[in-house]
């Protein structure tokens, strides 16, 4: 019994020393033009080793002039092979989804034939972060 309380410490120290030194979780870019989905997270596309790589997506505010605002959403991605996709979208969900997105984070999407985006997907957690530059 004394040797089980024995090794659960030991976890414990363990998972807390991770904790501490922090979990990274890299997420290349990644487009399937048949499955209609890109992914990846902006961190591991900015700092990739090639110059193709990024993933990201925009929202657009345009007045028609007569008081009403337009507004459009997309979601653009090229993998480190050149591989590229590109959605957009006016659906109010799907606009509202993209709102959401914060920097940093993992970005998924997915459209149809005709380019429209079908779902978009933001997901940001301390392990899409960019590593610590400066320790002051």
């Amino acid at each position: 019994m004394v040797s089980r309380k024995w090794v659960m410490a030991g976890v414990a120290a363990l998972v807390s020393t991770a904790a501490v030194a922090g979990y990274v979780q890299p997420a290349p870019v990644s487009v399937d033009t048949t499955a209609r989905v890109a992914l990846g997270d902006q961190v591991t596309a900015r700092y990739s080793k090639n110059n193709v790589e990024f993933i990201g997506c925009g929202m657009r505010h345009i007045s028609d002039g007569v008081g009403g605002i337009y507004t459009w959403a997309f979601c653009q991605a090229t993998d480190a092979k050149g591989v590229q996709a590109f959605c957009s979208t006016e659906d109010p969900g799907l606009v509202a989804a993209l709102a959401s997105g914060g920097e940093f984070g993992f970005i998924t999407f997915s459209w149809n034939a005709a380019e429209e985006c079908t779902r978009i997907g933001f997901s940001n957690q301390s392990f899409y972060l960019p590593k610590k530059l400066d320790s002051n």
